[in-house]
């Protein structure tokens, strides 16, 4: 008979022998030097099979044949862009890096105009194009300006400015990738995406951020078509920089380690109630041909009119150029592709669409809006909302008797959830303890759209399953096609990236504090 511990030691060879080629099988022969993370905003995981199945030979399905497709992926919640993006470049959600929307409420900051930083503090901090430098002829020259951004009061008495990058709390996987002395690129929206480069404000080497909505001219996100054009200025900055230069086309010497950019055609395609492109300003042809159509989806099956149509094919065009430009340089075998979305839309379904106007003006037209709750409501110092609504209030002793007020009249106003007190501090911090917090979170009845305006049939921002169920592949050569059903998250991108990299993702704070892991089923992790 066998003494008891060989037997032991030889069934654990046998099992290392079994099951190691199993999990590490890719891992131990596949070297990842750089990784393209791309976002296509609004793209849902429906929106990923149905393109695959209807496009057999599309760059999507290409992608997918050779990566891990995850269907049960979502993104931030809420699901604006900045937590959008800050998911996939932090490793966390707003517990970590504190940042709930682009557009939102701060009890410690203060306004633009306060350059003293005197008296009480709370103010609306605005990260969007609004902050943009404009001209005197009216062009916007792509920077932020400074005079539009909010104050803080330093702890030496200094009242200083509060840049994008000053606003998040915790560090970026471009800081830990620059810090390990390789290069990092990232192209965007608005100048405001400064955001990505972390606390540092140093994160990213090339950053490109054409605005696509100059606020006081031209706004390329009424049109599929001019936003497309618009999104080509970045695919030609990512092309150059796989091709070592920089986004403008200079030579650099080196590639970058990081790169990539986010996508705004779907987005728009799914938004907008009807192109409304200017012939004069973006591609003529396509223009006439989308002008006045519907945006959005047919059905709730997300069948895409032909103006989201155009959006998906013009996308994926994009994303094939991307994947030309690796096989050229021939590296395609040692670049992780991601390809996932800040947030999604919501409705999918176009019978679903409800606008009923802005939640203050809905309460401003009931019965009992002169009470207490409603008036705290209704004068709240900050709401941030879409397809959800974010409430600070100015007196924090009125939160319960506010959420009764919401509870109470929750038919009036569309509301499915509400979320405040010891519900809200489930998923974030106190409010009472952090002056970034909203009290009260809303959460409407799927449809519903916090607005009246008669431009858009979409948005993001909230919390319902087509703002937050976010397509996600993860791509190489090597790899082999399949589906993984089981939940993930979009801020598990980050560590992943880092492990591919051969970097630590202990390195990013949030990974640190909110135990981010890796995805699943990928880099020897089965």
């Amino acid at each position: 008979m066998q003494h008891p511990v060989r037997q032991l030691l030889s069934l654990t060879a046998f099992l290392a022998l079994a099951v190691t080629p199993a999990v590490a099988h890719e891992s131990q022969h596949l070297d990842i030097d750089h990784v393209v993370l791309i976002s296509v905003d609004g793209l849902h995981a429906i929106d990923v099979q149905n393109y695959i199945e209807s496009h057999p030979h599309s760059a999507l399905a290409r992608l997918s044949s050779q990566g891990v497709t995850y269907s049960n992926a979502s993104t931030s919640s809420p699901s604006d862009s900045f937590p959008g993006v800050l998911a996939l470049v932090t490793g966390g959600s707003p517990v970590s890096h504190q940042v709930f929307y682009d557009v939102s409420y701060d009890r410690n900051l203060f306004d633009p105009s306060n350059t003293s930083c005197s008296g009480a503090p709370g103010t609306i901090p605005t990260f969007d194009e609004t902050i943009d430098l404009i001209d005197a002829s009216g062009n916007d020259l792509n920077v932020i300006d400074p005079t539009k951004l909010p104050n803080r009061l330093t702890a030496d008495g200094r009242c200083v400015r509060v840049f994008p990058h000053d606003f998040i709390r915790s560090n970026t996987l471009f800081e830990v990738i620059k810090q390990h002395g390789r290069r990092t690129a990232w192209a965007d929206k608005h100048p405001a995406y400064d955001l990505v480069n972390g606390p540092s404000g140093k994160g990213v080497d090339d950053l490109y951020t054409p605005e696509i909505t100059n606020p006081v001219g031209f706004d390329a996100t009424v049109s599929v078509v001019c936003t497309v054009e618009n999104d080509d200025l970045k695919v030609n900055a990512v092309v150059n920089e796989i091709h070592g230069k920089d986004h403008a086309g200079n030579p650099v010497g080196r590639r970058p380690a990081i790169l990539g950019m986010n996508f705004q055609a779907v987005s728009v395609g799914q938004k907008v109630a009807h192109d409304a492109g200017d012939p004069s300003r973006c591609n003529p042809a396509d223009t006439a041909r989308l002008l006045g159509k519907p945006g959005g989806y047919l059905d709730g099956r997300a069948t895409p009119t032909e103006v989201l149509a155009y959006g998906l094919d013009k996308t994926d065009a994009s994303l094939e150029r991307i994947l030309d430009a690796l096989e050229q340089e021939r590296i395609l075998d040692s670049t992780l592709v991601i390809v996932t979305a800040k947030h999604g839309q919501s409705p999918i379904d176009p019978g679903k669409t409800n606008k009923p106007g802005g939640i203050e003006n809905l309460i401003a037209g009931l019965s009992d809006a002169s009470s207490p709750p409603a008036q705290a409501i209704i004068n709240a110092p900050g709401i941030s909302e879409d397809d959800g609504a974010l409430i600070w209030l100015a007196d924090q002793s009125l939160t319960q008797a506010a959420t009764d007020y919401l509870n109470r009249h929750a038919t009036e106003l569309f509301i499915q959830e509400v979320f405040s007190g010891d519900s809200l501090k489930l998923r974030f911090d106190d409010p009472r303890k952090d002056g970034r917090t909203p009290d009260l979170i809303v959460v409407p009845l799927y449809g519903t759209i916090y607005t009246g305006s008669k431009k858009k049939n979409a948005e993001h921002g909230g919390f319902q399953r087509p703002d937050t169920n976010v397509g996600l592949v993860v791509s190489n050569p090597r790899f082999h096609g399949r589906v993984i059903k089981s939940p993930v998250e979009t801020s598990q991108v980050a560590p992943t990236i880092l492990h591919a990299l051969g970097i630590s993702p202990e390195e990013l704070q949030a990974v640190r504090r909110e135990h981010t892991e890796a995805l699943p089923g990928l880099l020897g992790e089965e």
